[in-house]
C-alpha cells in the first residue's frame, strides 16, 4: 500500500496500491456494508428497503411538477442514512414522504396522498384539499382575497367637451 487517506466524508477509506508484479499503481475505496433496512408492510410481511422503490413513486407524485431529479434522488437515497434503525414501518415511510412532498408542491403530495390513503371517492379529493388550502390561509399573513373580473371597478376618464 502506498498511501491511505479518508474518502467521501469519511464513509470510506480510499487506499492507493501498487502492484508487487507490474509496478502499476492503482486505487481501491473500502466501505462499511451496513445490513439493509427492513421495512415492515401492513401485511406483516418484511422485506429489504429499496431507494429505487421509493424513488419510482416519487416521479409517479411529482409527474409534470417542478421537483427535480436530484431532490427525489437525495431524498429516496438519503432516506436510508437518515433514519438509523434496523427496521421501519412503511407507514412511517409513507408519513416521511408525505412531508417532503408537502413542502415542495401540493399537487405531487395530494397524488402521492391519494394512493397512500387509499382514496376511493372524489369527495375524499376535494376534502383533502380544501384541508390543505384552509391549513395555507391560516399561514399566510393577511392574504388578500383574490379579486374577481366582477369585482373590478372600470373608471372612465372625463372628457372636458363643454
Amino acid at each position: 500500500m502506498v498511501n491511505s487517506r479518508p474518502s467521501d466524508e469519511g464513509a470510506a477509506i480510499r487506499r492507493r496500491r501498487e502492484c508487487t508484479a507490474c509496478q502499476r499503481r492503482f486505487t481501491t475505496y473500502e466501505r462499511a456494508q451496513f445490513e439493509a433496512l427492513m421495512v415492515k408492510k401492513r401485511s406483516g410481511r418484511h422485506e429489504a428497503f429499496n431507494p429505487d422503490k421509493l424513488l419510482d413513486k416519487l416521479r409517479i407524485a411529482a409527474n409534470k411538477r417542478p421537483i427535480s431529479e436530484k431532490q427525489m434522488r437525495e431524498f429516496a437515497y438519503g432516506f436510508e442514512d437518515e433514519v438509523q434503525v434496523p427496521e421501519i414501518s412503511s407507514d412511517v415511510i409513507g408519513k416521511r414522504v408525505l412531508q417532503f412532498l408537502r413542502d415542495l408542491d401540493d399537487v405531487a403530495y395530494i397524488r402521492f396522498m391519494s394512493v397512500y390513503r387509499d382514496f376511493d371517492s372524489v369527495d375524499r379529493f376535494i376534502e383533502e384539499i380544501k384541508q390543505l388550502d384552509d391549513e395555507q390561509a391560516n399561514v399566510r399573513p393577511t392574504a388578500q382575497p383574490h379579486a374577481s373580473p366582477s369585482d373590478a371597478t372600470v373608471q372612465v376618464p372625463s372628457s372636458s367637451k363643454e
